[in-house]
């Protein structure tokens, strides 16, 4: 994989996309436009949309959709996830195969029948157009677009708003987007679903960059481009080292008649600490990323996942569903990464299952998005009285005020209600979801259960790599967060989350994470040192020191990588590896490697 390649082809797709959507609004939006006469629904809600968000972030949305597509229907298509190709074309051809299809008559099975006669129209000359095979091309994608809602709800919303006047001319010819996508992404490169994780860093460069240079001159970072300055994508042998060290050891803690270990390259085979949560069944573990970006982490927890249910003789078709269905678990508060973690594991299931894009197969990933939730005096009244007063607990309505901040303070937010069973049965038993008056209240209500379930002390397994920002980048209400509720951390989000993984771990769990080394050293993390060597138990360090980034040049970035038991166990030696002298990612993991032999 050419990252050099992959970064300048997603750098220039954003100025491309920003150039094409912001000239498609100037002319949607001209007064005597076509589009006015011919969907002015669609107009009206593009302008709606303009007065809410604002003209650049509609852009910038739109934009990304477009980009965010095109890749994940190369990505489908080189793995012949699509019945034909949506983006590319057969070898030796130019145009994309739905589209070549569609010339000799064959249409693929999401193109209606109404598709069907304006395809043909066009490409007949019965419907005069400009320029006929690109009319039809755009139509054949929506189509293909809007089949694939059903299964990927999160990434294929159906398109049947403004974003269809927004969509970008010139998709067939040899300097369009989707001839650039080709070139940049050649099909071996599909191979591996990193693949969307790193274009999604790179299609965000430039934005962090300009993050940073606000940070330079004292600006603080407002909680909508903590995204663009946090997210960092991590090496893969580092998330080796940390799963396999987290949940490749409770497993192998439970089953020391396990092969598992065979598979691994990065784990350390110490001694046991004696204390471990019970796991007689693979469905039982729950492994929890709370900054899970792309989904890089699950995905290769999945892959353990996947070893361990075979090790137990479950029917391999059935695999796929279960790890799903009962086992990761991933929160994020930027809904673009959030999306992407949810593709990468339904293509990781897919991978695994060839019949698994089949709407009847399908299990959604848990990956929880992490939103604002705020109640008014008069909704909070109104479902108190369809509730009960009994209904509102102490725990309860206090967790309705914690969310209020969410997509500011993230997965830092420890709720007060750690526990929903009760709340969610007495809704059910009142039949709250029917009570169209309540509607738009009860939503509220549900995602905030499902928040603060997931933020709940209930995983075995928790690993990370978490957002890096010193105290001096937070904003107002971050900062004033941070020293109310994590006062030995609070000096950068990294340590933070250090505590905060500990507090989401059952006793005696994992928690394995990859952070800036500081707080190993600096007195402004002392009580922090303290609190893991009196509290938990460190059984493995990788110190890595700098360059272990490939895409952060020099000195930058020094981390280390550990994982933390959630048990006070003085008496054990955990074991540590120094790789400070490696002088890049290679060195470093050939190091480890040989360090665990």
């Amino acid at each position: 994989m050419n990252l050099s390649s992959l970064k300048t082809f997603a750098v220039e797709s954003r100025r491309k996309l920003m150039r094409y959507v912001a000239d498609k609004v100037a002319f949607v939006l001209a007064e005597e436009s076509t589009a006015r006469r011919s969907a002015p629904q669609s107009v009206k809600e593009l302008e709606d949309a303009i007065r809410k968000q604002g003209q650049e972030q509609v852009i910038e949305a739109t934009a990304y959709m477009w980009f965010n597509r095109f890749c994940a229907l190369r990505f489908m298509d080189a793995n012949h996830y699509t019945s034909m190709g949506v983006v590319s074309p057969t070898e030796g051809a130019t145009r994309p195969e739905i589209l070549a299809e569609a010339i000799a008559g064959n249409f693929d099975v999401n193109v209606s029948e109404t598709a069907k006669r304006r395809i043909q129209a066009l490409l007949s000359g019965e419907t005069p157009s400009n320029d006929r095979f690109n009319d039809a091309y755009r139509i054949l994608f929506i189509a293909a677009c809007n089949g694939w809602s059903a299964i990927m709800p999160f990434l294929f919303e159906k398109i049947d708003d403004y974003t269809e006047l927004l969509m970008p001319d010139d998709l067939l010819s040899a300097n369009s987007i989707l001839a650039e996508l080709r070139e940049a992404i050649p099909l071996e490169d599909c191979q591996d679903v990193e693949l969307i994780g790193w274009l999604y860093q790179f299609y965000i460069s430039e934005k962090k960059d300009q993050v940073f240079d606000g940070l330079k001159k004292n600006r603080k970072i407002p909680k909508e481009d903590i995204p663009a300055a946090t997210e960092l994508f991590t090496p893969h042998w580092i998330v080796q080292y940390m799963v396999e060290n987290s949940l490749g050891r409770l497993w192998l803690e439970n089953h020391p008649e396990s092969s598992l270990a065979e598979q691994f390259q990065f784990y350390i085979k110490a001694e046991s600490t004696g204390k471990c949560p019970k796991i007689d069944s693979p469905e039982e573990i729950r492994i929890c990323d709370p900054c899970c970006g792309s989904g890089h982490t699950l995905v290769y927890a999945f892959d353990v996942l996947y070893a361990i249910y075979s090790e137990c003789g479950y029917d391999t078709l059935e695999i796929p569903r279960k790890i799903l269905a009962n086992n990761l678990y991933g929160l994020e508060l930027d809904p673009r990464a959030a999306t992407l973690a949810s593709f990468a594991l339904v293509m990781k299931a897919r991978q695994k299952h060839r019949r698994f894009l089949i709407a009847r197969n399908i299990v959604q990933p848990h990956i929880c998005l992490l939103r604002n939730v705020d109640f008014t005096d008069q909704e909070i009244t109104e479902y108190k009285e369809a509730m009960g007063s009994d209904f509102f607990t102490i725990p309860f309505f206090e967790t309705m005020t914690q969310f209020t901040d969410a997509e500011n303070l993230g997965s830092l937010i420890v709720p007060r209600l750690q526990d929903s069973t009760d709340v969610r049965a007495a809704i059910d038993a009142k039949n709250v979801a029917g009570n169209l008056f309540l509607r738009d209240t009860h939503k509220k209500v549900m995602h905030l259960l499902e928040m603060s379930d997931d933020l709940a002390p209930r995983y075995h397994v928790v690993v990370t790599n978490p957002p890096y920002m010193g105290s001096k980048g937070m904003n107002a209400q971050l900062k004033e967060f941070a020293e109310k509720n994590y006062p030995d951390s609070k000096a950068d989000l990294f340590a933070m989350f250090i505590e905060r993984c500990m507090k989401m771990a059952l006793p005696d769990a994992f928690s394995a994470m990859i952070t800036m080394q500081s707080w190993m050293f600096l007195s402004s993390f002392e009580k922090l040192r303290r609190k893991i060597l009196d509290e938990k138990c460190i059984t493995t360090m990788a110190h890595l020191g700098a360059r272990a980034f490939d895409t952060i040049g020099g000195e930058v970035v020094s981390t280390t990588s550990f994982v933390i038991q959630n048990a006070a166990l003085p008496e054990y030696k955990g074991t540590y590896i120094r790789l400070v002298d490696g002088n890049n990612e290679a060195e470093k993991s050939t190091m480890l490697k040989e360090a665990v032999r």
